[in-house]
């Protein structure tokens, strides 16, 4: 059974196994969405994935929108023509969009409006470590975290009908852990237009004093939104949280969205059973009623989230407010970085209790350390037949290191480990033209002639990379970028982008690279394949030469988009061998080029390669300097 026939099973109180953001694509069709947008990102890309695989069929509109940005707008606009909308986004991706998030959280909603948002505690994947809940509270709009993949999925029901009750947008905030882990769920009913597979059309009507937010009505929206959130918070008090435990006990244990599970596992470790608990799925805003309830009685508390003391800070303020007697801990014993495990909450609870751990962290670290010492390490390297290592491979020929390369975020940030060594900067999606622009322009004037090449990917460019090109011809700014088209979004799980002219929900359009680039006004366009590298050397040998913004369009399929197309076909890859006898070992293929289909034969003192790893590419022929390689028969 594939995802699309278990995500559309209409079948109500059916039990399936599944990750937290299918769940959560499940929760939004029991919620009647008609309209999904989102850029993917990891650890929230299975929810745009699992929505593609059942657009047609669910009646959803379903789009791969160009950034974070414009998946929101796109889903705020459905949203304000009456239809119930959602957009997904890593946590960074909630600073793209952060411009749209924060002028539009006082207009309000027509349809049910679900921002969801999937941190990543201990970055994992990312290149930063935010939390969300501080968005959300800056904003001032709602924000849930559930425990669990089957709240995940009531959650994002129940949120559209939150979010049409009190007129607002709302956040359901993921992580890592609670979007990649899989656990039961229990379907609710399917509306009858989803069974049907109908799409849904809005109407929208004008209403500039809510959607305009000149000073005048963005005055008026903002005191609406404060209002709003006490009414929310009243609404919290009943809904999303819950008081369990020993109501007796003198000691309190506040626990928010996945830290919750946590809680419980710790506390059944220490054979803790006499404590009171607020399970708290609301971690903005607080619902000071149900603190009432719950320190009716304490000495002692502590909260216990994942990363910031977003409910530490406001359990703490309302206390002092109210002149509540009781001792509260918080971040003084709970980590406040990386992810929280069942282990670092078993620690910060048994110092709480006075307790000794029964699990020794500190120990079971040395010996992790001392275990990892002895595994030989694994390298970063790129697929085999990737055409990224041919791009960094022409360019560390030809510029021998002599030179400043800025990069991006995607499969090609991989140049930052040898045997490339040619990422000097990556920080953010786009950056890499802005710094490259920001560096040239520093050094105008001065004595070093070093060439400054950049390197950004085909969705990357898409994404973040338009005004920063189109400013850097405007500035006449003086180097090299490399756009690494691979034909996909490929580091997220190969979704599509403009350039590749398909979409999920129609044909698309495709937006050639190379058209833009010399509509902007660049100085010299090129477009290249990776795997011919002569004429890949001999395009950034011509860039070279040029004194302005030169842009090299590197187009070749994904290696693992062809490889899994092959092997659907029946057909076999190339074979490529190396001749012994011609072989002098010494290890270029290897040290220099890195594919991982190349290995070492310590015994001959030659290098091999393995037939079950190689795609074919052919690649390491033109690598060789001792023509060793050849096709196989």
């Amino acid at each position: 059974m594939n995802i699309k026939e278990i995500i559309l099973n209409k079948e109500a109180g059916k039990r399936a196994f599944l990750l937290g953001n299918e769940a959560i694509v499940r929760g939004a069709l029991e919620g009647n969405i008609s309209f999904f947008a989102a850029y993917p990102g990891t650890p929230s890309s299975e929810i745009l994935d699992t929505f593609s695989a059942i657009a047609k069929d669910a009646g959803v509109y379903v789009e791969v929108s160009s950034n974070e940005k414009i998946a929101y707008e796109a889903a705020l606009g459905a949203s304000w023509s009456g239809l119930r909308s959602m957009t997904s986004m890593k946590h960074v991706g909630l600073n793209v969009a952060a411009d749209a998030f924060m002028s539009t959280a006082m207009n309000g909603v027509k349809g049910g409006f679900v921002i969801v948002v999937a941190d990543d505690p201990s970055m994992w994947s990312s290149q930063n470590e935010q939390d969300t809940r501080l968005f959300a509270k800056l904003a001032n709009l709602p924000v849930v975290e559930p425990s669990s993949p089957d709240e995940a999925r009531l959650f994002a029901k129940e949120l559209f009908e939150l979010s049409e009750k009190f007129d607002t947008a709302v956040v359901l905030r993921s992580t890592t852990r609670l979007s990649h882990m899989r656990g039961e769920v229990v379907f609710g009913p399917l509306p009858e237009r989803t069974q049907a597979g109908k799409r849904a059309s809005g109407d929208f009507s004008k209403n500039p004093e809510k959607f305009v937010n000149l000073p005048l009505n963005a005055r008026i929206l903002r005191l609406e939104s404060l209002k709003r959130i006490e009414k929310i918070r009243e609404e919290f008090n009943h809904k999303f949280n819950y008081i369990e435990g020993d109501k007796s006990s003198k000691v309190g244990v506040i626990a928010s969205g996945l830290a919750y599970a946590y809680v419980k596992e710790a506390l059944s470790w220490l054979d803790i059973n006499d404590v009171k608990i607020l399970k708290l799925g609301t971690p903005f805003p607080v619902p000071f009623g149900l603190l009432n309830e719950f320190f009716n009685g304490l000495e002692r508390a502590i909260i216990v989230e994942e990363l910031e003391p977003v409910v530490e800070e406001q359990v703490k303020t309302w206390a002092f407010d109210k002149n509540i007697k009781v001792e509260i801990r918080g971040k003084d014993l709970v980590p406040r970085y990386y992810e929280l495990s069942t282990d670092r909450v078993v620690t910060s609870l048994a110092k709480f209790f006075g307790i000794k751990s029964p699990v020794d962290i500190e120990r079971a670290e040395f010996i992790e350390k001392n275990i990892e010492a002895k595994i030989p390490r694994r390298p970063l390297v790129f697929c085999p037949a990737c055409p990224h290592r041919n791009v960094f491979y022409v360019i560390k020929k030809v510029t021998g290191y002599n030179g400043i390369y800025p990069s991006d975020i995607g499969c090609y940030t991989l140049g930052y480990y040898p045997p490339m060594k040619l990422v000097d900067t990556s920080t953010h999606m786009g950056s890499s033209i802005g710094l490259a622009h920001g560096i040239s322009k520093a050094l105008e004037g001065s004595a070093s002639k070093k060439p400054i090449i950049a390197t950004i990917g085909d969705s990357t460019f898409f994404h973040a990379g338009l005004p920063a090109l189109a400013n850097a011809i405007y500035n006449r700014s003086n180097f090299i970028l490399f756009v690494l088209d691979n034909r996909t979004t490929a580091m997220t799980g190969h979704q599509p982008h403009p350039g590749t002219g398909y979409s999920i929900s129609n044909n698309g359009k495709e937006i050639k690279i190379e058209d833009i680039a010399k509509a902007m006004g660049a100085d010299y366009v090129e477009v290249v394949d990776p795997y011919d590298m002569k004429a890949t050397e001999q395009a950034l040998r011509k860039a070279l030469s040029v004194n302005g913004v030169s842009v090299i369009v590197a187009r070749r399929e994904c290696a693992l988009l062809y490889a899994s197309r092959v092997r659907r076909s029946g057909q076999k890859f190339k074979r490529y061998v190396i001749d012994e006898e011609k072989c002098t070992g010494c290890k270029t293929c290897i040290l220099t080029f890195g594919c991982p289909a190349i290995s070492w034969n310590s015994d001959k003192k030659k290098a091999f390669i393995q037939e079950d790893l190689c795609y074919g590419c052919g690649s390491c022929v033109s690598v060789c300097p001792f023509n060793a390689i050849h096709e196989g028969e």
